[in-house]
This record gives C-alpha cells, sequence and structure tokens, in this order.
C-alpha cells in the first residue's frame, strides 16, 4: 500500500511526540470509557490530566502504560507501542494503589525494580530525588501514607525514564511535603523529561501544569494552558457578603440568572456566572444590602465545574 503524505506526516508527528493518541477509544460493556481521544503531548511538558469521577483519566493513563489494549486508535509513546515504551524503560509510573511489599526495606524494593531495567538510575539518586535516603532501611510497612507515596514515586524514577505517568502523585502528602515534591518534579523536568499526571488537587493543576488536559464523558472537552482553559469556561467569579443570609439565601443564589456554582459561608457568598453583569443586577435587586462586593476572572476550579456541568446534570437527573 502507498504511503501518502499526510499518513507520513501523522507518523513525523508520532515519532517527535512525547505521547500521540488518535482515536483511541474503550469501552467495557455499555459504557464507552474513552470516546475518540486525540492528544499529543511534547516531549518536556508538564500536563495535568483532569476529569470527574468516570471521565476517562484513569482507562486513559492505562492505555498509555500498555496495561489496557484500546478497542480502536493507537498509542505511541516516543514513535513506540506502549509495550515496546514500557520494556525500554522509557516510562515510570506511579500508580496510587501500587503496592508495596510489607517485609522489604524502602533500598530493597527501589533496588528490585531497578534490576528489571538495563540502565536504570543510580540507587542512590533515585532516593534522594524522591526525598526518602534517610527512610532506605525502613521496611514499607512501618511507613507513613505520604512516605509510601514518595517510595512509589522512587520506583517510578528509578528506571530513569523519558517520560513519567503519575495518578494522583500527592495524595496522603501534607503541605511541605508536596511542595518537595514539586521541587524536585520540577528538577527531573528541567533535563527535558515529559510528565503526565492526574489530580483531584485543582490547585496544583494550576500551579505546576504547563498544560491542562481535561476530560468528561470519555473526550477531551478543553485542552490549553490554565489561562486558555478559563477562558474556554468563560464567566467571572462574584465574591460579596450577603448580611443576614440563610438558607433560603442559598436558594435564592442558584435561582440567579447565568449562575454555574456557588458557596455560601456564613454571609460570605461566592458566585461563579457566565453573564457576571446580570447576575450582579439581580443580586442587588434581590438583596440590596449585599456589600463588599468583587469580581474575578474564573479560576481553574469554576472552570472546571463550568466545563463539566452538563456530565454532573446528567448523573443526578439519571439517579
Amino acid at each position: 500500500m502507498e504511503t501518502t503524505q499526510a499518513d507520513r506526516g501523522t507518523q513525523d508527528v508520532a515519532a517527535g511526540a512525547a505521547v500521540h493518541l488518535t482515536g483511541l477509544r474503550k469501552q467495557y460493556g455499555d459504557v464507552r470509557a474513552v470516546d475518540g481521544v486525540d492528544l499529543t503531548i511534547a516531549p518536556g511538558e508538564v500536563v495535568a490530566l483532569l476529569g470527574p469521577n468516570g471521565a476517562g483519566k484513569s482507562t486513559s493513563v492505562d492505555l498509555i502504560l500498555g496495561l489496557s489494549r484500546p478497542d480502536e486508535g493507537d498509542v505511541r509513546v516516543f514513535g513506540k507501542t506502549a509495550g515496546q515504551a514500557v520494556r525500554a524503560g522509557m516510562i515510570g509510573a506511579m500508580l496510587q494503589g501500587g503496592t508495596l511489599l510489607d517485609d522489604l526495606t524502602v533500598r530493597e524494593t527501589v533496588g528490585m525494580v531497578a534490576n528489571l531495567h538495563r540502565r536504570p538510575m543510580p540507587l542512590a539518586e533515585a532516593l534522594e530525588r524522591a526525598g526518602i535516603t534517610e527512610l532506605a532501611d525502613r521496611r514499607a510497612n512501618k511507613l507513613s501514607g505520604g512516605q509510601k507515596q514518595r517510595v512509589r514515586f522512587a520506583v517510578a524514577l528509578v528506571s530513569d525514564p523519558d517520560l513519567l505517568v503519575l495518578d494522583e502523585p500527592t495524595a496522603a502528602m501534607d503541605v511541605g511535603t508536596r511542595r518537595e515534591f514539586w521541587k524536585s518534579m520540577y528538577a527531573f523536568t528541567e533535563t527535558g523529561r515529559t510528565v503526565l499526571f492526574a489530580t483531584h488537587y485543582l490547585e496544583e493543576a494550576e500551579e505546576f501544569a504547563d498544560r491542562v488536559v481535561l476530560m468528561r464523558s470519555g473526550r477531551v472537552v478543553a485542552d490549553g494552558s490554565v489561562a486558555q482553559v478559563r477562558a474556554l469556561a468563560g464567566g467571572r467569579t462574584i465574591r460579596a457578603v450577603l448580611p443576614g443570609a440563610d438558607d433560603e439565601t442559598g436558594r435564592l443564589l442558584g435561582r440567579l440568572p447565568g449562575v454555574t456554582e456557588f458557596e455560601l459561608r456564613g454571609e460570605r457568598a461566592a458566585v461563579s456566572s457566565s453573564a457576571s453583569d446580570t447576575t450582579l443586577r439581580a443580586l442587588m435587586a434581590a438583596v440590596p444590602d449585599v456589600r463588599d462586593i468583587e469580581i474575578s476572572a474564573v479560576g481553574l476550579e469554576g472552570a472546571f465545574l463550568s466545563l463539566t456541568a452538563s456530565e454532573t446534570t446528567s448523573e443526578e437527573a439519571g439517579r
């Protein structure tokens, strides 16, 4: 069969990309977990994969890691199939459900994984980058949840991969440990490595990701920088003090025109709106003594809620 110019162009893109997904579909029974995903990640990017539960994030990660095969479409990692890339040590994975053997020390655990690869990172370097040198002789059953996460990070690093895939990497870590984790992550990416991480901590995506990919119902619904994803959501957030606010005030906020989401804590309200001028006029008419009004652009959390609202609504309607 003759190769067309378009085919050659696609092959060139796949070969030059860290991750290249085309027409990816995966179905479990009647559920379309991944429904036509096209995604290209360039080498050196730090990409956050976001979406509500059931959006297709975990299935997409499994397909990239070769843990599952797509029903349709293609997965390429640095031009190779997922299986080839894993066997070559090009992918390191930190999975939240990854099990550590209780009776092995941290050093033995990371060393065992290192021995599976042809050109692993020096063991001492992997422990240092993960910030667990002082835990090297401690057994896994004596580690806290946050310490176990850092050991999983060392396991992902020790193959010296070109691509790191991280599932909820900072779960169970305290604030200080999270900061240290991301500091180590940036040091790693400065060498030209690529990181794809799934997280429920939207502030982490907002602060640390070069790019955000938002999924809903198995599809990519937003892809770009944090600023670009915010812009897709449109709208603004109105913050104000509502004297004497009660349960009825909360119901009132939900009925205001243009409101996509709101939060009421005591007398302080935060309202996300797709038409802030209209919403504010209605609010001032309904609550004449409203004060301390502030209007700001929607943050990543507001964009997340706005862009996934249709899925949430349909799920609630089906209950």
